[in-house]
């Protein structure tokens, strides 16, 4: 029965992790109707969704992975600053590793290794990054229900789920009207804005598993999600939501801090 209560929690996390990828692609769905987006309303909803990570970042993975690490044989905060950076860690390895671009990056100023692959392709490519750790954070807090964590409840896992798929709406969009702007056709705009979150499903079932089935390691796990969320908010959004003229980036900041509290306020309610 044990083992059957913790397929539950995959399954949970898999049909969470389905709903953040379907969100991204209604987002997505906005370039049938617009062509453009303004830089305004795209800097304010980059600067909404690194508000939304950097909350639950701290609300629903790193808290909680301090407060797991006490019975732990070494200090609490050495467990999470180990998971923590490793995150981050692994992010900026993965940052070297796969050639991706920016949109506000010129021509040929691709990042990771060389290739010839299409500038549209290399853009997708960013936005999968910024999915990882997504769908690793609502996995590992499936995972954390399954092992009867008393700080993490099902209604947790819920509000990391949900505060995820609130920002991958306005992502959805902020990647597939720029492809348009781009020169693709709106079919292949849509194909891959939603294609950027196919990456959440797979990468949620990761966690739930890992950390279902190795119980040791579920505070590196939270703690190790929250270090790559914050890696793609200061590497990627941060910088892309600020680019542009003072009013647009004044948007984003206010976008962050409206993310950072609607994210807060939903942990700490349905928590």
């Amino acid at each position: 029965m044990e083992w059957l209560s913790n397929q539950n929690h995959v399954l949970l996390a898999l049909l969470a992790t389905l709903t953040t990828w379907a969100l991204t692609a209604l987002g997505a769905s906005m370039v049938f109707f617009f062509k453009e987006i303004n830089q305004r309303i795209l800097n304010t909803m980059l600067g909404f969704a690194a508000g939304v990570m950097i909350a639950a970042s701290f609300w629903s993975l790193l808290a909680p992975a301090i407060d797991m690490a006490e019975d732990s044989f070494l200090p609490a905060w050495l467990v999470a600053a180990i998971g923590f950076v490793g995150g981050a860690a692994f992010l900026g390895l993965a940052d070297k590793i796969i050639p991706h671009t920016h949109f506000n990056s010129k021509e040929g100023e691709n990042e990771g290794i060389s290739t010839k692959l299409r500038r549209s392709i290399l853009l997708v490519f960013s936005i999968t990054l910024h999915n990882i750790p997504e769908g690793l954070a609502v996995g590992v807090a499936f995972g954390a229900v399954a092992n009867g964590i008393n700080d993490i409840s099902i209604m947790s896992a819920v509000a990391v789920a949900i505060g995820i798929g609130i920002q991958n709406f306005p992502e959805g969009a902020a990647v597939s009207i720029p492809l348009r702007r781009e020169g693709l056709s709106r079919k292949k705009s849509f194909f891959y804005g939603q294609a950027s979150g196919v990456v959440e499903p797979i990468a949620g079932v990761i966690g739930a598993l890992a950390v279902t089935f190795i119980r040791p390691i579920l505070p590196y796990a939270l703690a190790f999600a929250a270090g790559a969320m914050i890696f793609v908010v200061v590497e990627e959004l941060i910088p892309e939501a600020q680019s542009g003229n003072h009013k647009s980036t004044h948007l984003a900041t206010a976008g962050c801090i409206i993310g950072f509290a609607v994210m807060m306020i939903l942990d700490v309610a349905l928590g």
